[in-house]
């Protein structure tokens, strides 16, 4: 049923009408009927338009001289009472225009330029008006926001300084000025690895990498900074240590709005934990299953590590898949899956994004009723210059290849981040940028998925990751019931290296020391003796197993 009617056009002498017809589309979208007027129509016309049809909105609009569209939106409000019933009244205009304008007090919203489409869809949809700030405008759950902002993607930015003071006014600052919609908080390492033994936090160290928190009231603290602006989710990594107490105090503490946490990393094998790596897989199967128990979305956020150390394309998707594999076995119900594009940073964008269509092909065949996924896009770290002219620049371009594949969330990435953590000035800029961005391509943008190059890249991704998918299952059905799902399988497949990366220092079993490089755009394994890529059925060839040295390492795993 049809939401009612909504009327827009040009007021007076003003021929722009490209942000009128937008905006009727959208209203389209959102269920209403529409008519568009033109351009430079009269006032008395429109009312006369107004009186017969009897629209629930009118939209109007004027962006050239500030004194003749004062002038022409004074005659609209006086004339306007001799309506019987009045509509919604809405004013499409320049900031100069609407600094004018706003003094008559007349139009219930007034759009000046600054606004974007988010701003219009949530007027359509809820009601909520550009700057509102009641808390119940807002959604406060991930997947109650995501639903209330589609298709316009949610907006989410990591911040964290040195300082808790810092920290807390640049969360107020950030909140304040609607640029975002997550804040990721950045928490230092002695805070993720010590925040339950606080006599072995190493002083020197404080602030490394994000802010110090000490106790659950600081972090509450820091969740009651954000409740002001557009009132912004927070969300916050695991622990990489004492996983289990550190997730339950951030979902009361900062109602953490979903779990990230990864299966193979923050343990002994990056140096973030005293963890063993078969342990702090088993770790993050219970820790989804805890937040999957209470209905809180879940984020392994897996693959990327991989590709972070240079791991080739088919562990990437391979990743994705055991990945949510394990978040839909062990109880979470709604996924985000990340996708880090530029990893490797030398990567072409054509074959990237055929990467990443191959890691969402492979995640969401897992999708079902019972396990929804959200897409997250970001740009990799490394692929940002020092320069910031340059990383702005990289910023947008990495933003405008990710939003093929229609995001969910995009995971914004100041653009300092290659030389200093971002200050509230920092996000609020990166996200102004991010947001340009998707108001340039969220409609009618041309369509990179249908290269038939980045279409064949994806599929030929596909058939491999699968094949190494397989070769885990055979390699270790007769010592498990689900190989993808069990963390001792896993861990071994780490070692083993069946699962390998070049960055991975194994000082104890170099078996695995895997070669990689990027050609032609993609990142592939590499053969040393003949000096050419290898597929996966070579390179696990030369790992298959004999089968008995298999079973013991099974049993003997510690989980």
């Amino acid at each position: 049923m049809a939401k009612g009617l909504v009327i827009a056009a040009s007021l007076g002498n003003c021929v722009h009408v490209a942000g009128a017809v937008h905006f009727l589309d959208l209203a389209r979208d959102e269920g209403y009927d529409t008519l568009f007027l033109g351009p430079a129509v009269k006032v008395g016309a429109l009312l006369e338009c107004v009186r017969e049809r009897g629209p629930e909105i009118v939209s109007v609009g004027y962006r050239l001289t500030p004194e003749n569209g004062l002038a022409l939106a004074s005659e609209l409000m006086e004339r306007s009472g001799e309506l019987e019933r009045q509509p919604v009244w809405v004013f499409g205009c320049t900031r100069p225009v609407a600094e004018r304008v706003r003094e008559l007090g007349f139009f219930d919203v007034i759009f000046d330029g600054t606004d974007d489409i988010d701003d219009s869809i949530a007027f359509l949809r809820h009601g909520v008006k550009p700057g509102a700030g009641a808390p119940e405008s807002f959604a406060d759950s991930l997947v109650g926001r995501i639903e209330q902002k589609q298709p316009y993607p949610l907006l989410r930015h990591h911040f964290g300084l040195p300082s808790y003071d810092d920290t807390l006014g640049g969360i107020e600052a950030i909140a304040e000025s609607r640029a975002l919609d997550v804040v990721s908080l950045g928490i230092d390492q002695n805070t993720q690895q010590y925040f339950f033994r606080p006599g072995a936090r190493d002083t020197r160290l404080e602030g490394a990498g994000g802010v110090p928190v000490r106790t659950e009231d600081e972090f509450r603290r820091l969740r009651q900074a954000a409740r002001r602006g557009n009132y912004p989710l927070m969300r916050c990594y695991s622990g990489t240590a004492d996983v289990m107490p550190f997730g339950e105090m951030l979902l009361g503490a900062i109602q953490n709005a979903w779990c990230a946490v990864p299966l193979c990393w923050y343990n002994e094998l990056d140096g973030r934990g005293e963890r063993t790596l078969p342990e702090s897989i088993a770790d993050a199967q219970r820790l989804i299953a805890f937040h999957g128990g209470r209905g809180v979305p879940v984020e392994v956020n897996e693959p990327h590590h991989w590709g972070l150390r240079d791991a080739h394309d088919t562990v990437s998707a391979a990743m994705s898949y055991i990945s949510a594999y394990n978040a839909k076995k062990y109880g979470a119900r709604d996924y985000v899956s990340q996708y880090m594009f530029n990893i490797p940073n030398s990567l072409t964008f054509s074959m990237d994004l055929a990467k990443v269509m191959a890691q969402i092909y492979l995640t969401e065949s897992l999708a079902d009723a019972g396990f929804r996924v959200y897409r997250e896009v970001r740009a990799g770290l490394p692929f940002l210059s020092g320069d910031k002219n340059v990383a702005k620049g990289q910023l947008a371009a990495s933003t405008a290849l990710a939003m093929n594949v229609a995001p969910h969330i995009i995971h914004v990435v100041g653009y300092s981040e290659a030389e200093y953590a971002a200050t509230p000035e920092v996000v609020i800029e990166s996200c102004g940028i991010v947001r340009g961005v998707v108001r340039s391509t969220l409609f009618g943008n041309a369509d990179a998925c249908a290269d038939p190059r980045v279409r064949a890249r994806r599929d030929e991704l596909i058939g491999e990751a699968k094949y190494l998918l397989g070769f885990i299952e055979d390699e270790y059905a007769d010592v498990s019931e689900d190989p993808l799902g069990d963390a001792a399988v896993i861990a071994d497949c780490v070692k083993r290296g069946i699962l390998d990366a070049p960055h991975i220092v194994r000082p104890d079993d170099p078996a695995g020391a895997i070669r990689t490089r990027v050609v032609g755009g993609k990142c592939v394994a590499w053969d040393t003796d003949s000096a050419a890529p290898i597929l996966e059925r070579e390179r696990l060839g030369r790992l298959k197993s004999p089968g008995l040295s298999v079973k013991r390492v099974i049993a003997g795993a510690a989980l």
